[in-house]
């Protein structure tokens, strides 16, 4: 049976480049980066090579680079450390109603401690209401934080504007994005842009597991959230993950060589199936065409059948897809994001996320079309109200 992973936004295959390179690091050169010694020295050579690879697609300074563990713990830090850092200037934090869990969950807990959270609302497309965070923007606003690409339905947000926005309203404010699903996709300048701060997860662009690194412009101070060694400048505690590290700045380094043929690849097999399932009766397509949303994500809502069972009935037919975040799979409910974007009511238990990589193909949206195709008539039929 022809097997076809489209569930690449939650997480992707690691390039056997990168395994290579891990296993090496894990079996040969498994210094300590912090011993004095040959293999310590070795050890922090690739640390500093990761960073300049991971500074390179950015075009930012290498020591502006902070390894961690992944997305969440890099939004954890940034979003905590910043209202740690400058509550003495205000408790006012801005964000939006789709953020992943990663970033919302930190902040109800912010809003628990204390700090004033607004949430801004985003129109149909998912994009943000521009005049709604302009009125927000306070004197005490101390960070804004909005995803660059939303992980349920791909959809783009003008970052550029944001920044330019927040900054002339209140010059004091950081401006933090959430790059998770935007890394690897699209092209990401954050000082051009006027980010202070961005987060990205390795596993996202076919990089290992369990490692992420923030950027943190060189002007900006945040406090750090795990203390102890005074690891990377005191900016995240514990011993590095030296192998994870290695791998991270090598998938860096290959996405950097092919970013625009990868996003060319994603992009058709993307739009192929936008193509296919806009002729399916009681499909209703969350995501735009072509550059007008993130290449590698599609949304789509199927009348008349729960997203549970269409996902299983394809998993039989070897077809991986998701039905929302696969964080928030840990804690199901009704997506918020589909709920924002003012997804139908009937339908916000019947939509499905199909989100792409560098190894799939455009002829694997037409096989996954055709099992939709098919099973939908025999799902409906048996749904039960």
């Amino acid at each position: 049976m022809r097997q076809v992973y489209f569930d690449n936004a939650a997480t992707t295959r690691v390039r056997p480049e990168v395994a290579k390179l891990m296993t090496k690091v894990m079996t040969e050169d498994y210094g300590n980066p912090s011993s004095r010694h040959i293999y310590g020295v070795n050890a922090e050579k690739y640390i500093k090579t990761a960073a300049e690879q991971i500074a390179a697609t950015l075009k930012v300074k290498p020591q502006e680079i902070v390894f961690n563990s992944g997305g969440t713990e890099g939004n954890n830090n940034v979003l905590i450390g910043t209202a740690l850092q400058r509550k003495g200037l205000g408790k006012h934090i801005i964000s939006t109603n789709i953020e992943h869990a990663a970033v919302y969950n930190p902040l109800i807990f912010l809003e628990s401690m204390g700090y004033d959270v607004t949430f801004i609302g985003v129109d149909s497309k998912g994009h943000i209401d521009m005049d709604a965070l302009s009125a927000a923007i306070r004197p005490d606003t101390i960070l804004v934080s909005t995803m660059w690409v939303n992980n349920e339905m791909g959809a783009i947000e003008d970052i550029h504007a944001i920044a330019k926005l927040v900054k002339e309203k209140n010059p004091r404010t950081y401006f933090h994005t959430d790059a998770i699903q935007a890394y690897g996709k699209l092209t990401l300048r954050p000082k051009e842009a006027g980010i202070d701060m961005l987060t990205v997860s390795g596993h996202k662009l076919h990089g290992p597991k369990g490692t992420g690194f923030m950027y943190i412009n060189e002007k900006v101070h945040i406090s750090p959230i795990i203390m102890g060694g005074g690891q990377q400048k005191d900016r995240r505690s514990g011993t590095e993950n030296v192998p994870g590290i290695a791998g991270l700045g090598l998938a860096a380094e290959l996405y950097k060589r092919e970013h625009n043929s990868i996003s060319e690849r994603m992009l058709a097999v993307k739009d192929r199936l936008i193509d296919r399932l806009s002729k399916t009766d009681g499909v209703t397509i969350n995501s735009e065409k072509g550059t007008l949303s993130a290449p590698h994500i599609v949304s789509a809502s199927f009348e008349g059948t729960r997203a549970e069972v269409l996902l299983h009935a394809l998993e039989e037919k070897g077809v991986y897809v998701s039905s929302g975040s696969a964080c928030s799979s840990n804690h199901p409910a009704i997506s918020g994001t589909l709920k924002a974007i003012g997804v139908k009511k009937e339908l916000l238990d019947s939509t499905l996320r199909f989100s792409f990589g560098i190894y799939n193909e455009p002829d694997e949206a037409d096989y996954a079309a055709d099992c939709i195709e098919e099973l939908l008539p025999v799902l409906r039929r048996f749904r039960r109200y």
